[in-house]
């Protein structure tokens, strides 16, 4: 008898958790119901939840329309690319800052954590003067280049690094292991779910972009997907159902890679920040 409140309150959480995730996730939903209706049942009065009949079309016409397998690669290929530079330089940046003590160490950590009050809007024309000098409008070294590295990326992972136990370098060091070598074998693979956790930042940001390769990118062919699925809104129509099928087909790859990271990717947030 006594476990029966345990029981009520255990499945009131449950079902109010499962109301608030539906809740949070109905815009996608609805997204992706109406990506299968045809244009005259998605303005239906009152709108129907499920459409009658389930309209593979839109997708089809979609990949006519604008060349969104292209767009899909570039946007891929940008992202990756970022995600690999900063997996390299946020983690080598991140390893000096936690472990190396030198003059001054405190300032540049303090100066690092303050460039992410700096909202991105205040860089973007300096960005940009910059990019147009290099020569790289309407080039990929434009969306790659400058993004490198990020101050969220280094101080995400330096604050996991500060929670490994320094015994461990301690020992390796007497051994004879050099610094690169104990930030290779030790801390790497000690740290792969904060790795897990910002490459998915860092993947979802790059591919998610708008503005800046809206600035810096002239030619279609080299476009980027969210870019591109802003071609489906003119001056005078919105078309809706294949809008909702672009957006679709844009969402999978992230769905696909949180798929595979996402036990990485919630240790890593549980983790991280714990130590100062």
């Amino acid at each position: 008898m006594r476990k029966k409140p345990h029981i009520v309150l255990r499945t009131t959480v449950i079902l109010l958790v499962l109301f608030v995730a539906i809740l949070i996730n109905l815009p996608f939903i609805w997204m992706l119901v109406t990506s299968f209706k045809t244009e005259d049942a998605a303005f239906t009065i009152p709108p129907s939840f499920l459409p009658t009949i389930f309209d593979f079309r839109n997708f089809v016409k979609a990949f006519e329309l604008i060349p969104l397998s292209q767009y899909v690669v570039n946007t891929l290929f940008v992202a990756l690319a970022v995600t690999l530079l900063q997996l390299v330089f946020n983690s080598l940046a991140a390893y000096g800052l936690a472990r190396i003590r030198f003059k001054g160490s405190s300032i540049v950590f303090m100066v690092l954590i303050g460039t992410l009050m700096v909202p991105p809007e205040v860089t973007m024309v300096p960005l940009y003067v910059i990019v147009k000098q290099f020569g790289w409008i309407n080039q990929y070294k434009a969306l790659i280049v400058p993004f490198m590295s990020s101050a969220f990326g280094i101080f995400l992972l330096r604050q996991f690094f500060m929670g490994i136990p320094r015994e461990l370098e301690e020992a390796a060091i007497i051994d004879g292991a050099s610094r690169m070598r104990i930030f290779l074998k030790i801390i790497i693979p000690l740290s792969k779910p904060a790795l897990y956790t910002m490459s998915l930042y860092t993947f979802l940001a790059h591919w998610n972009e708008y503005m800046w390769p809206l600035i810096v990118i002239n030619d279609a062919k080299k476009q980027m997907i969210q870019v591109g699925i802003s071609q489906f809104v003119s001056g005078w129509e919105t078309q809706w159902t294949m809008r909702m099928a672009a957006s679709t087909t844009a969402v999978l790859p992230i769905i696909v890679f949180f798929f595979f990271v996402q036990r990485q990717f919630v240790e890593g947030i549980s983790i991280s920040g714990l130590k100062e």
